[in-house]
């Protein structure tokens, strides 16, 4: 049985240095690269249930952005770009001249940067209830801000496993903004949502950048295919943004039922299940 206390057993934790950030990535596996890039305030643990399900006769490569997890800030106030152009020296140095990529919440919107800029490198893209459309919203301003100032995560991350074993914990740290039924979600599911806020140097910054943003101005550039997948009940990123995504990308979009924003974590089975028919 996969130890709940290890959200990615079994993957060779690495590291690699650019340009003053030290950036932190798990591997494992063998065969076509597939890039994972976790949401805001998340780190590469977020993918502990959903990783297993795409090992399979795949080489995974799942980092922590600049200023999370155990990845070092960026040293200049950044762009969206700036979170992007580590993952290709990530896949440079681990001989991915051609990789897929699945981008949850920030990480949809790093990845639109990432395909627009280098569409040599970049196959097909996934974008997981991806943020930045309404991202400049008032009310998604403020999300972002508070969460990037306070950092509430840090405190449930020093107690990730106590959290999972209780039910009045999980509701509270794991609300209907976050997830439709905290209690669909596996202990590692919660252990690998909450370890990596507690390592976070700067999300503020990626906060910033996502506010200042809009994707839409990039999408005419991203040539590959395209796959939506989306939580049907996603308070964080309204599902209009998703139709607005598959429209401009004209790509299929896939609505999973009984699902939150945290949907690589609430329904692994179903996000995987989508990803690999695509990725075929």
């Amino acid at each position: 049985m996969t130890d709940a206390k290890k959200p990615l057993d079994g993957f060779h934790e690495r590291f690699l240095e650019r340009r003053g950030v030290r950036l932190r990535y798990f591997v494992a596996g063998e065969g076509p690269p597939l890039l994972l890039v976790h949401g805001y305030g998340g780190s590469a643990w977020n993918f502990g249930e959903l990783a297993p399900l795409l090992a399979r006769g795949r080489r995974l490569l799942i980092p922590d952005l600049p200023g999370h997890g155990g990845s070092s800030p960026l040293p200049a106030a950044p762009n969206l770009a700036a979170y992007a152009d580590p993952l290709v020296t990530l896949c440079h140095k681990e001989g991915a001249a051609h990789v897929d990529v699945v981008g949850h919440s920030l990480g949809g919107a790093v990845t639109v940067r990432l395909a627009a800029r280098r569409p040599e490198l970049v196959r097909r893209v996934v974008l997981a209830a991806a943020a930045g459309i309404s991202s400049g919203t008032r009310a998604a301003e403020f999300f972002l801000s508070f969460f990037g100032l306070v950092q509430p995560g840090r405190l449930a991350g020093r107690r990730p496993e106590a959290i999972a074993r209780s039910p009045r914990l999980r509701r509270l740290v794991f609300p209907h903004f976050s997830v439709s039924d905290p209690f669909s979600l596996t202990d590692r599911a919660v252990v690998g949502l909450l370890r990596g806020p507690a390592l976070h140097t700067d999300v503020l910054s990626a906060a910033n950048a996502l506010v200042r943003e809009d994707p839409r101005a990039d999408l005419h550039r991203v040539a590959c295919p395209v796959l939506c997948v989306w939580g049907a009940q996603d308070a964080q990123v309204p599902v209009d943004d998703a139709f607005q995504y598959a429209r401009r990308l004209r790509a299929p979009l896939r609505v999973i039922a009984d699902c939150g924003h945290l949907l690589i974590a609430e329904r692994p089975d179903a996000c995987a299940d989508a990803i690999e028919t695509f990725l075929g």
